[in-house]
This record gives C-alpha cells, structure tokens and sequence, in this order.
C-alpha cells in the first residue's frame, strides 16, 4: 500500500546532526516507499545535493560546519539545486524564525517536535504539487513568460530566480489571470494543504515573489481581505 503514495526514486534527503530525529523520519519516509539518504552536517549535506540533487530535503536549522539557514541560501543560490524543495526543521518557535526561512527559500517550515506522520503528509504534498500542471507548459501575461519544460521565468528579458514555490504560485496566478485567487485557496493549491499553516506564510511568499519580479510586481495585486489577482496593471 505505501508504495501507492511515493516512487522509489524519489530521494529525500534528511539533514539533521540529531541521530535519533534523523533515523525516527527516515524509518517513516522508508515505510511508505521513499529512498532516504541521511547528512549530519552541512558541507557533508552540500555536496551529495551537489552530486545529485534528491526530490526533497528535510533541513534542520541547527547544524554543525555549515548552518541551515546557511546550507539553504546556498541551495537557493546555486542554478543546479535551486529548484529543490526544502521542509525546515527547527525548534525555534518564534515568527520571525519562519519567515525568515520562508525569505530564504524554504517550502515549509515544521516546529519540533514534529509528527513523523504530519511531516510525511507535508513532504508528500509538495512532491505532489512539483509533479503536477503539466497541461500548459508555456503561460504568458504581458511581459511575464513562464516556461514549464525549462523551470524558467522571463520578465521581459531578464530571467527571475524563483524558488520551487514561488515558481508554482506564479503559475497559479498566470493561470487564473484576471480572477482573485483566495489565500485559503491558495494554501491549497500551491501548499497541497487545507489549514495546516497560516494564511501568512502566502503573504511571505508573495511579498518576496514581487521583490523578485521587480516592475512586474506590479502585475500582482492585493485583494484587501480576499487574497490576490494577476492583472496587466495593478497595485499593492
């Protein structure tokens, strides 16, 4: 049955310097079909990444050599691993903790102690959501290109460094041109999740996503007590 709900080549690598933490969710993530690779510090992490990219990796915060938060602007930064999804893992509880993971990159972002079971609920949706829309590979709204068969985005001319999430929430809005996208439905079809986690984490994301596009930010505007829309002129 487990091997219903994962591929035996979806590699997710586990970056946690806890043994036990690290072998508790490679034995979950084992049992329903996934390979499991396991790193205990961050240069270690970077350079099986590096290698071979794995579907996902779980990053804890706290590690020693090379930092989470880190080993994951590296991740970011590097063209041949930005696309991975990256779950945080933290005991840090405070907002500005996961926000600040969220600025840098990350997917989602999981407070221990954690469920194994919700995590692999949690790693399992955003696999599924990267593994979808493969209906329209090439969308265009003014100057925005987004291409799926390069995991490319051009405004005008320039080429946007977008993260796996970000990528699929523009894709989203480019989709649904014109229309007020609610953040709660956005949760779910980006995050794969109902009300697993704040309605703010989208705000975080959109706000970086327009950084990101510059001028064409504009494109996306805010729906004050809705969610969002992407439209050809907009505001803030």
């Amino acid at each position: 049955m487990a091997a219903c709900f994962a591929v035996m080549s979806e590699k997710i690598l586990i970056v946690e310097d806890e043994i036990d933490v690290a072998e508790l969710l490679g034995h979950h993530l084992r049992g329903e079909g996934f390979s499991v690779e396991i790193a205990n510090n961050g240069r270690v992490a970077f350079a099986i990444i590096k290698n071979q990219p794995p579907a996902l990796i779980v990053l804890d915060l706290m590690l020693p050599e090379i930092s989470g938060l880190e080993l994951c602007r590296m991740i970011r930064s590097n063209p041949g691993t930005s696309h991975v999804p990256i779950v945080m893992l933290s005991a840090r509880t405070e907002e500005i903790d996961r926000v600040l993971g969220f600025e840098l990159g990350a997917d989602d972002y999981v407070v221990k102690p954690f469920s194994p079971r919700e995590l692999v609920l949690r790693i399992r949706a955003i696999l599924r959501r990267f593994s979808q829309d493969k209906e329209q590979v090439l969308l265009r709204v003014g100057d925005l290109v987004l291409d799926r068969s390069r995991h490319e985005v051009r405004a005008a001319d320039r080429v946007i460094d977008c993260t796996a999430t970000e990528f699929k929430l523009l894709a989203v809005l480019m989709e649904r041109q014109g229309r007020v996208q609610e953040r709660d439905r956005l949760l779910t079809d980006v995050w794969g999740y109902d009300s697993v986690i704040d309605t703010r984490t989208v705000d975080t994301h959109m706000r970086r996503l327009r950084d990101k596009l510059g001028p064409h930010g504009s494109y996306i505007e805010t729906i004050r007590g809705f969610g969002y829309r992407l439209a050809l002129q907009g505001g803030a």
